[in-house]
């Protein structure tokens, strides 16, 4: 028994007057993996008295996109296809193999389970879904253990989620994992044989994830990583030995058993409190508390004043020095920001034409605002020389006064003066 494929012109208003038997895969929703095959009309001609367990010699079956289309006999694989198209059925043909989009990847396993004998009173066809099968659910029943090196804690978790298979290899899926006598399988009724399996390969990626130094709180967004962590861990007993994978994996949420969460709130709290402008709002926060709750003293306000006079004294003084200490931070900080921040306003400063002082300050006039000093004397070019005047010139003499230039061995330091030694004898400024 073997199949032909049909030319589609064949295909026309008289199909059931040419073929004897016209079968097409039965209802296949969003997660069918398996169904069998059945006639799309009665059969004509010479059919009349056929059999729903005989294929006849010359039926006409129609295989679909994402349908891989079996032909059993006696429970035997005879013959397949993975190609979509319109093919007859010939008794007389050896198998023909119509392997489609997985190449030779099936040949292998056709030679393990396909039927070596004469044909039998029980033929039948079947068709594998190979589209994605998407929105299977997940929980893990118990925390799963992961260390996260940011808190540097081991953390315990719950995760609710989803995952979608794909059937890789549908020889290998319907031998293993199709049960005997199968009409129509729904993955949900064969779930809960590959749940352990899946959730122990889940483990093994948040372990992978962690290794790889990813923050617990980023594992919800990083369901490729995750996916192919998965996919690694499932290549086994998946894979290799049914024939379906593992597409993707989504975390619709993560929650913390109660010690995993106190450890994680407690390392955010310790977080923020190292930042002094936070810890100092804390600070005044339960100042402003503390004397708020004497107000409302059943003993009176006086008497509640009193007592926050007495904590002045005493605990509000620790507060009052953590206060101080905080401001000294933050001041500390904001000088570092502003030294950091002095290199690229100078920059700027220059950029727009201006002028920085010794004391760092962005000036455009000729005296510094901050201190009051001049703005020095441009630097002269090489070959430029200034004169006692103010006057940069090139020349041997001076274009403004007349003045010759200094000779060998003179320099004119910023403030004007000529000098020879080295060290200006106007204002004590060494040679540049």
């Amino acid at each position: 028994m073997g199949l032909i494929k049909a030319a589609v012109s064949a295909i026309g208003s008289g199909l059931g007057d040419q073929w004897l038997e016209v079968l097409e895969a039965n209802d296949m929703g969003g997660s069918t993996v398996f169904t069998s095959g059945v006639p799309v009309r009665p059969g004509k001609g010479s059919n009349t008295k056929g059999s729903s367990n005989i294929v006849s010699n010359g039926s006409k079956i129609h295989v679909y996109p994402n349908q891989f289309m079996l032909l059993v006999d006696g429970g035997k694989v005879v013959d397949y296809t993975a190609e979509e198209g319109y093919y007859e059925v010939q008794n007389s043909s050896a198998p023909s193999l119509f392997n489609g989009q997985f190449g030779d990847s099936l040949k292998e396993v056709f030679g393990r389970i396909k039927y070596g004998g004469t044909p039998s009173s029980a033929q039948k066809v079947f068709f594998i879904n190979t589209q994605e099968i998407k929105g299977i659910k997940f929980g893990t029943p118990n925390p799963v253990q992961y260390f996260d090196t940011f808190y540097n804690a081991e953390l315990f978790l719950r995760a609710h989620g989803d995952y979608s298979i794909r059937v890789t290899n549908p020889l290998l899926f319907y031998s293993e994992v199709i049960p005997k006598n199968a009409t129509k399988v729904e993955y949900e009724d064969i779930a809960d044989q590959y749940r352990a399996e899946f959730l122990e390969a889940f483990q093994a990626a948040l372990n992978q994830m962690s290794a790889d130094g990813e923050r617990i709180s980023f594992v919800t967004s990083k369901a490729g990583t995750l996916s192919r962590y998965m996919d690694n861990a499932l290549d086994e007993p998946w894979t290799k030995m049914r024939g379906f994978e593992v597409v993707r994996v989504g975390i619709a949420s993560i929650s913390y058993d109660e010690t995993s969460q106190a450890l994680i709130n407690k390392r955010n709290e310790g977080a923020m409190l190292s930042d002094p402008s936070i810890r100092e709002g804390y600070v005044q926060g339960q100042i402003a508390n503390g004397i708020n709750a004497a107000g409302h003293n059943p003993n009176g306000a006086a008497g509640g004043m009193m007592g926050v006079g007495l904590g002045m004294a005493g605990g509000l003084g620790y507060m009052g020095m953590a206060s101080q200490t905080n401001m000294q931070q933050m001041q500390y900080q904001q000088q570092m920001q502003q030294q950091m921040q002095a290199p690229s306003q100078a920059a700027a400063g220059a950029a727009a034409g201006g002028w920085t002082c010794e004391c760092g300050t962005v000036n455009k006039g000729k005296f510094c605002t901050e201190c009051g000093k001049p703005q020095p004397a441009p630097k002269p070019a090489a070959g430029e020389w200034t004169c006692e005047c103010g006057t940069v010139n090139k020349g041997k003499f001076c274009t403004e006064c007349g003045k010759p230039a200094p000779v060998s061995g003179e320099w004119t330091c910023s403030c004007g003066a000529v000098n020879k030694g080295k060290f200006c004898t106007e204002c004590g400024k060494p040679r540049q």
